[in-house]
Parts: C-alpha cells; sequence; structure tokens
C-alpha cells in the first residue's frame, strides 16, 4: 500500500511539474519588437483600442464594408502583428486581432464570432491568421459555414479535417519560400482543402518570423528580404482579398 501510494505521489508530482512547464512556456510568448510597439499608437489616421483586442480603426472615416479578424501564431504575443493591422486599417479596413488563451489559438478558434457580433457595422467578414492562428481560423471557416466571406492564411493551411474546397468563401495563402517552420511545399500541398480559386502568394526570401515582427524564431531561417519588405508583400496581398469581399459601393 505504501509503493502504491508513493507512486501515485510521483505520477502526480511528475504531472504538476510538467503542467507548470507547459504554463510557463505558453505565458512567455515570443515579441513584440520596438517597431510592434510603435504601431500600437495612436494617429491622425489609425485609432487603436488596446482594451481586451486590439482593435485598428481608421480615424477619419467610417470603415469600409469589410474587415479582418486576426489570429496570432502559436506563442506569439499579438501585439507582434501590430504594424500589418496598421497598414490594413491604413487602407480603410477594420481590423480586430485576438489575444487567445495561453497564447495558442486552439484554446479559443471561436473567437472571431464575439469580435464581429461587436461590429455590427461591418457587413462582410475575412478571418484570417499565421502559423497555428491560420489553421485556427481555417476550423472556424469550416465550422461556420457562411460566417466569414474571405480567409486569409499567413505561413499556414487547413487541418485534413477542416476541407474547405466547396465552400463560396475567396482564400488568400501567402507563405515564405525560405520557411523553415511550415514548408512551401507543405502550405501547398494543402490545395486540394482549399477552394480551386484560392489566390496563391508565394514570397521569394520569406521566412516564418517575418510575419510578425517578434525577433528570431527558433527552427525558423534566416529570410534573405528585410522585414519591411517582407511585410509589405504580406499586406499587399492580404488587401488584395480584402478588396474582394468589399461591395463596391463601400467607398
Amino acid at each position: 500500500m505504501k509503493r502504491i501510494l508513493k507512486n501515485t505521489l510521483l505520477v502526480l508530482a511528475l504531472l504538476l511539474a510538467g503542467m507548470a512547464g507547459f504554463l510557463a512556456w505558453a505565458n512567455t510568448p515570443l515579441g513584440p519588437v520596438p517597431e510592434a510597439l510603435a504601431a500600437l499608437e495612436s494617429s491622425a489616421f489609425i485609432f487603436v483600442s488596446q482594451e481586451g483586442w486590439l482593435v485598428f480603426s481608421p480615424a477619419r472615416q467610417p470603415p469600409k464594408d469589410a474587415g479582418l479578424v486576426l489570429y496570432p501564431g502559436g506563442r506569439v504575443d499579438p501585439r507582434s502583428y501590430a504594424p500589418a493591422a496598421q497598414a490594413i486599417a491604413g487602407a480603410g479596413y477594420q481590423v480586430v486581432i485576438a489575444p487567445m488563451p495561453l497564447n495558442l489559438a486552439v484554446f479559443d478558434p471561436g473567437a472571431a464570432s464575439e469580435i464581429m457580433a461587436a461590429y455590427p457595422e461591418i457587413d462582410a467578414w475575412a478571418i484570417g491568421g499565421h502559423s497555428l492562428g491560420g489553421a485556427m481560423a481555417a476550423r472556424y471557416a469550416y465550422q461556420n459555414p457562411g460566417a466569414v466571406q474571405g480567409l486569409v492564411l499567413w505561413a499556414a493551411y487547413p487541418a485534413s479535417s477542416d476541407d474547405l474546397s466547396g465552400d463560396a468563401l475567396e482564400v488568400a495563402s501567402i507563405y515564405g519560400s525560405l520557411d523553415g517552420l511550415v514548408e512551401p511545399q507543405t502550405v501547398s500541398g494543402a490545395a486540394p482543402l482549399l477552394p480551386a480559386d484560392t489566390a496563391w502568394t508565394q514570397i521569394a526570401g520569406g521566412n516564418h518570423a517575418q510575419f510578425g515582427w517578434y525577433g528570431a524564431q527558433p527552427g525558423d531561417n534566416p529570410a534573405s528580404l528585410s522585414p519591411a519588405e517582407q511585410q509589405a508583400q504580406i499586406v499587399s496581398a492580404t488587401l488584395a482579398l480584402l478588396e474582394r469581399i468589399t461591395l463596391p459601393d463601400s467607398d
């Protein structure tokens, strides 16, 4: 009996240690770097709210009728995506970055529903995300048919269970040729899970970490272009999708 009790206590101790280690890992996300923090400041053109969600809104005119909900990458501080959100909002679109429990979108893939309900003036929505965030954005689109009109995948692809190939959904898949964590062939290999008219953008020289502003990421390859250059291509391809779901008379 003593031996059983001792073994049970040992197992519990190991489980608690493992849980403590996981919590410590999840609660120490990557980023943001100074460029990202600077983009959290409101300006004459963009209003930024950091109460709960990170919301980027055009300051001088109402937002267009399309908006973007963005899920961060796994264990990446959501503020790391502020520069891209600023740039997209600068083109007139509402952008909302959803912080995730334990910095992992897998724990709240349905976050977009509450966000979209809070902005009833936005008629069309795209959901997107980076890496794990993109996979969970795809899961949201799969589990909520018709809830969003667009899907933006940044270095991401749907799980095999989330087949969107038959959906009437605008999709943009954006990935880097030098990504060391989500390899280009893995992204392109998911094409059968996406609509046939998916817009594919491979960023020559782009890597995984430069989809945000959080510094180098273990396991990634060095990029051959600057963070600003990669971000410009990401923003451009994302705006192209938002333009496709925006009503012609919304300007």
